[in-house]
C-alpha cells in the first residue's frame, strides 16, 4: 500500500481534545481538511504522525501548549474603556471585537467582563496554555507529481 510522504496532499479527519477530554475542534461536519504534507500549513507534530502512513491509518498526537498556541498570558488580558468603543456598541461577555496593534497588524480580542466603564478584553488565543490531543485519521492520499 502507498504511504504519505512530504509532497503528497492527503485528506485527514481529526478530532481535538484538550486536557480535560472537551472536543475543542475537529471535522466533524466540514468534511475532511485536504492539507500538503511539508507544506506547514497543520501542527509539524501532525504532519510527522502522517508521514509513512497508509489511507485509514489512525493516530493520536499531543502537543503541548508551548507547541500549540503558547502559554496563556495575563498581560494579554486588558481593560478597555468605554470612550474607546463606538457610541452605539453593546458589548457582551463572549463578544469578539478586532484591533489594530500599532504596527497595523490586527487583532482578536474576546469580552470577558462588562463593567460600567469599561470592558475587559482578552487577545489570547482561546486555546493558549491547553495541551492539545488530535486524534487524525488519513482518508486519502494524493500522490505528489
Amino acid at each position: 500500500m502507498t504511504e504519505a510522504k512530504t509532497g503528497d496532499t492527503v485528506a485527514i479527519d481529526y478530532t481535538v481534545t484538550n486536557s480535560a477530554g472537551q472536543v475543542v475542534g475537529g471535522t466533524e461536519g466540514q468534511g475532511p481538511q485536504v492539507i500538503e504534507l511539508g507544506g506547514a500549513q497543520i501542527f509539524p507534530q501532525i504532519e510527522a504522525a502522517l508521514t509513512g502512513m497508509q489511507v485509514g491509518g489512525e493516530q493520536e498526537v499531543t502537543i503541548a501548549s508551548e507547541n500549540a498556541f503558547g502559554p496563556r498570558r495575563e498581560d494579554m488580558v486588558i481593560d478597555i474603556p468605554r470612550a474607546n468603543l463606538p457610541a452605539d456598541a453593546q458589548p457582551q461577555p463572549g463578544q469578539v471585537l478586532t484591533a489594530q496593534q500599532e504596527n497595523g497588524q490586527q487583532m482578536q480580542l474576546t469580552i470577558t467582563e462588562v463593567k460600567e466603564d469599561a470592558v475587559t478584553a482578552d487577545a489570547n488565543h482561546p486555546l493558549a496554555g491547553e495541551d492539545l490531543t488530535f486524534a487524525v485519521k488519513l482518508v486519502e492520499i494524493k500522490q505528489a507529481a
